[in-house]
């Protein structure tokens, strides 16, 4: 088996779960947040900077890796581990995602995706059976099953074929899935909003008995709150002892609340893609280093953070750096955010233990800014 999951703590109060994930390169705490490395890279960060940080899994992404430079080049690299240096865990999607966002350049049937390069304009065709061989290829610790994303708005009819299509993909990957003893495959649960969508869509998942589920097709448009009830609706359907993955969801208020309602796994291209736009996430809120505002202020970005970049720099220097074009504006920032959500996620495995879950979020809200009633980011 490539992966094991144990429950260690429930929360008495909420329901929300500390466990532990074993995977064939370490142990990872959860509920754990995941940072994106698109590319085989997390964006201005070394391997050394994340494990420093604590990260001990990272995602990256299946359709890029396919169109550049290719899984058989990561291969022969001796997989991703190999190709980029990282000892830890990783976590490959399906590409479901970004080839359905393609949108005028591709074109769904059964039998799976055809669609043109976003980077040349070349045609090609991603089936469940050839992403998981994409997969198998990279050589990540867990893998998920081909699915589609559904759009958001989306017609009742075209949700319900949609959902039905990715199950009998899921049990496609299933049985292509070659490297069941190192490399775990999830499967996605989808649906959009509608509430019996997504409890069919569970139903028909879990029938297959993967090894863990995620949830897909969420945090793409619609508000929070319906987000949130989807969460409500499907969470309590997945298996207890098996691990539950919210996808592509990071910002503060979803990573407490998705925890709360039963979530054991995050990812996020949030954290380094506000960074790219000069803006920090803090105790108390986002601050935007490249306005004005911060010209002359020699305080760190937050000034309750351990970081090495809040342990080292102003906002007077990062916004110079910034303004200046110079790349080290852009990683002090990624390493301070990225930095502040993996320490997030600790604050809120021990509040975990501790039942005090609860007064994190009313503290964390108040400070951040959040209505108690409708959280935003």
């Amino acid at each position: 088996m490539a992966i094991t999951f144990e429950v260690i703590k429930e929360c008495k109060r909420t329901g929300a779960r500390a466990g532990r994930l074993s995977t064939p390169h370490g142990i990872i705490d959860t509920p754990v947040f995941m940072p994106v490395g698109t590319q085989a890279t997390v964006k201005t960060m070394t391997p050394e900077e994340l494990k420093k940080m604590g990260a001990g899994i990272i995602l990256s992404n299946t359709y890029h890796l396919y169109m550049r430079p290719g899984h058989r080049v990561v291969e022969k690299a001796g997989g991703l581990h190999g190709f980029m240096n990282w000892d830890r865990a990783i976590l490959t999607d399906s590409g479901g995602f970004q080839v359905f966002s393609l949108s005028g350049l591709r074109d769904i049937e059964e039998d799976g995706v055809h669609f043109r390069s976003h980077i040349d304009g070349s045609r090609h065709f991603i089936s469940p059976e050839k992403a998981v061989e994409i997969q198998n290829a990279l050589g990540a610790d867990i893998i998920m099953a081909f699915d589609e994303c559904a759009p958001y708005p989306c017609d009742y009819n075209y949700a319900r074929k949609s959902a039905d299509m990715t199950a009998r993909w899921a049990e496609r990957c299933k049985k292509a899935h070659e490297n069941t003893d190192r490399q775990a495959l999830f499967g996605i649960v989808q649906g959009v909003t509608y509430e019996d969508l997504r409890r069919e869509s569970a139903r028909q998942i879990t029938s297959l008995d993967f090894p863990g589920y995620a949830i897909g097709g969420l945090s793409v448009g619609e508000p929070k709150d319906i987000m949130y009830r989807m969460l409500d609706v499907t969470v309590p359907l997945l298996p207890r002892g098996k691990p539950r993955y919210l996808m592509g969801v990071g910002s503060p208020d979803c990573l407490i609340e998705g925890v709360i309602r039963g979530i054991d796994m995050f990812d996020c291209v949030l954290q380094t893609r506000i960074a790219r736009n000069g803006t920090a996430m803090t105790g108390r809120g986002r601050v935007v280093v490249r306005n004005a505002a911060y010209a002359e202020d020699f305080s760190p970005l937050d000034p309750d953070c351990g970081c090495y970049t809040c342990k080292n720099y102003s906002k007077a220097y990062i916004r110079h750096l910034l303004k200046a074009d110079e790349i080290l504006g852009l990683r002090l920032i990624t390493y301070h955010n990225l930095y502040f959500t993996i320490g997030l996620m600790g604050k809120i495995r021990e509040a975990i233990m501790n039942d005090s879950l609860p007064e994190l979020k009313e503290d964390f809200f108040e400070r951040y800014g959040y209505s108690a009633k409708k959280s935003g980011d």
